[in-house]
């Protein structure tokens, strides 16, 4: 199997989530090539005009992605994967952080810092307790 192909048993679980085609007007494009493409260009990070041939043109894929955007299928596709893999154990919530890329908005650098709250958000600074 090829790495820009999905597989049937994940088709099989998020091609339903896509609206379907129009009757009228052009024949429409393929869902699961369209799909297979916007995944080739995320992954790749190309821009949409470098999308390959082989999935069709480049403009067609980008107003589909576009369209499914907006009609909220793409974030309906990411709840029913988080889901299944959730169920199935497969998915790890844990983040983690590099606070040494981690950067201050220019506006919040030159706030004034406060230290009011809980005693138990405080850092004890060197004294015993």
């Amino acid at each position: 199997m090829s790495r820009d192909v999905i597989s049937d048993e994940a088709w099989a679980v998020i091609g339903p989530l896509f609206p379907h085609a129009k009757v009228t007007g052009r024949p429409p494009e393929d869902r699961r090539t369209v799909v297979e493409a916007t995944a080739w260009r995320f992954r790749t990070g190309a821009p949409w005009r470098d999308v390959p041939e082989r999935f069709g043109n480049w403009n067609t894929i980008y107003k589909n992605f576009n369209r499914w955007v907006d009609a909220a299928v793409c974030a309906k596709v990411l709840e029913k994967t988080q889901s299944l893999a959730q169920q199935a154990g497969d998915l790890d919530w844990g983040t983690s952080i590099d606070s040494t890329i981690v950067r201050v908005h220019q506006h919040g650098a030159t706030l004034p810092r406060t230290t009011a709250g809980s005693p138990e958000m405080q850092e004890n600074r060197g004294g015993a307790a």
